[in-house]
């Protein structure tokens, strides 16, 4: 069984395929934004897709494929079944980035299965909250309600491809970053991280449900005047932030396996607020920020606390200790210069300043903490190899 360890558990290969993208897709977007190789379909495009459905899905898979169960009181799910869906995703992620380089047809084709690997995800989700012995099944209705957003944006971004239409795309990409990777991402952190954190405030039973509300309205006004959604950004700053404050999390904190989750948390209403700001001037200057709205929220909630928990399931599920070396230390801190220097790449770009230097950079940070996370913990997910601490 040893030789299968890689295997044994749903986190495992998910994590590992969706790491590796993490470096290879990006590794291929500074490939084509240096115009050192030509795509087969829009830069965005590429970055948006190879991203969202071929990194943060496998990721949010390898997670919810473990807790959910757990969260639903039914049975851990059987290898042949999350295999399925492994080898789809793996296939998509091989093609796509074959088919950016070669042909479109290839994208589309590898578009295509890993949508269909994504539909038989949520569609095994969708078995387990059903069969949910549960009573307070809350949190994981949302999680599915947000699961099942990205199967709808995924679908849309397929037909907006297919019949090369930007706004189709604009608005498949808007639903995926709120309503999927945003709403995932914080119905699970909402839940996870107080627990942990044995935080003695109280939560709001209807924050999720109004966030969900405030995000509809916010992809509804991009769609009709882009930058309009400040609005919505400035209610989210107060109402989120209000909310995190209520939860009395013990922070700062000397765990780095739970500060790093506190501050992913305290980026949402910073990255709204960031939004807010930069969308109200561009309404009135037609300044263009590089997508910093959208880029805030991703890199400084989601992938902070992708970090975190990523890590957090590693050592946990492998017989490590839930400590946090030096290495895993800087890996985290690290994860704030991948950030930040995001932030400064919007800023210089809407003051039509000088911004390569920073593009680069960001790219480079980007590559060097997944690049060292893979290198420390690829070796625990594939052979269950025990770290000294």
């Amino acid at each position: 069984m040893k030789n299968h360890y890689f295997l044994s558990q749903p986190h495992q290969p998910f994590f590992v395929l969706a790491f590796s993208n993490a470096i290879l897709s990006m590794f291929v977007f500074a490939l084509f934004s240096k115009s050192i190789v030509t795509p087969t379909l829009l830069i965005s495009n590429y970055h948006a897709y190879s991203l969202i459905y071929l990194m943060f899905t496998p990721a949010f898979l390898a997670f919810l494929f473990t807790t959910f169960p757990r969260f639903s009181g039914t049975l851990p799910i059987e290898k042949i079944v999350y295999m399925t869906i492994v080898i789809p995703f793996a296939i998509g992620s091989l093609l796509f980035t074959l088919g950016s380089f070669t042909l479109s047809s290839i994208s589309t084709m590898a578009m295509i299965i890993t949508l269909i690997g994504h539909l038989l995800a949520i569609n095994i989700l969708r078995k387990i909250y059903k069969n949910s012995v549960m009573k307070d099944n809350h949190d994981i209705f949302w999680i599915l309600i947000s699961m099942a957003m990205g199967g709808v944006s995924h679908l849309l971004f397929i037909i907006g491809y297919l019949f090369e239409s930007n706004f189709i795309i604009n608005i498949s990409t808007q639903i995926a970053i709120y309503l999927y990777l945003f709403m995932v991402t914080f119905s699970v952190a909402q839940r996870m991280v107080p627990f942990f954190s044995r935080a003695t405030g109280e939560k709001d039973l209807n924050l999720i449900k109004i966030v969900a509300t405030l995000l509809g309205l916010h992809v509804i006004l991009e769609s009709i005047v882009p930058h309009l959604s400040f609005i919505i950004d400035f209610l989210l700053v107060y109402i989120i932030g209000n909310e995190l404050l209520n939860w009395e999390l013990p922070f700062p904190n000397q765990n780095p396996l739970l500060w790093i989750l506190h501050l992913a948390l305290f980026w949402i209403p910073t990255a709204f607020l960031f939004s807010g700001v930069s969308n109200l001037i561009s309404i009135f200057t037609n300044a263009n920020f590089l997508f910093l709205d959208i880029h805030v929220l991703v890199l400084g909630f989601i992938l902070t606390i992708l970090i975190g928990f990523g890590t957090r399931v590693t050592l946990g599920h492998s017989g490590n200790q839930l400590i946090a070396d030096e290495w895993t230390k800087i890996l985290f801190y690290w994860t704030q210069v991948v950030v930040i220097s995001r932030i400064i790449v919007s800023i210089l770009f809407a003051f039509n300043w000088n911004f390569l230097f920073w593009f680069d950079m960001t790219i480079t940070v980007w590559l060097v903490l997944f690049g060292i996370w893979a290198f420390k913990f690829f070796r625990v997910l594939i052979f269950g190899k025990k770290l000294d601490i």
